[in-house]
């Protein structure tokens, strides 16, 4: 199994113009590109990881409907924990029984 980092939140807040995260992840995108590294992050509207059983709490604190942003990078969640303050975080390991694909949403996808 492999150790996911995330933050979570209102969906709301991280897609904020005042928060700008889009712009932090775009420029770690282009910055990743520049540097031929794999991309290690995602950002997910109503992500799946949190209905795990383990997570309820978690879910519970988070606004609805949430958002997050996973990283197989502590130190770079640690830095979006920091800079964008209001904001869960956490880590879990999958896959799981209760989270088989980390990355998952549960918005239906067209």
């Amino acid at each position: 199994m492999t150790t996911y980092y995330y933050i979570a939140a209102s969906e709301k807040f991280l897609t904020s113009d005042n928060e700008n995260l889009h712009e932090v992840l775009d420029e770690r995108h282009r910055f990743y590109k520049e540097q031929n590294r794999e991309i290690d992050f995602w950002f997910i509207k109503q992500p799946a990881f949190l209905e795990a059983p383990e997570l309820a709490q978690v879910k519970a604190k988070c606004p609805q409907p949430s958002a997050a942003v996973v990283s197989l990078d502590k130190e770079w969640i640690t830095f979006l924990k920091l800079r964008l303050e209001y904001v869960l975080s956490g880590e879990f390991e999958a896959p799981s029984d209760s989270i088989p694909q980390p990355t998952a949403s549960l918005v239906a996808s067209n």
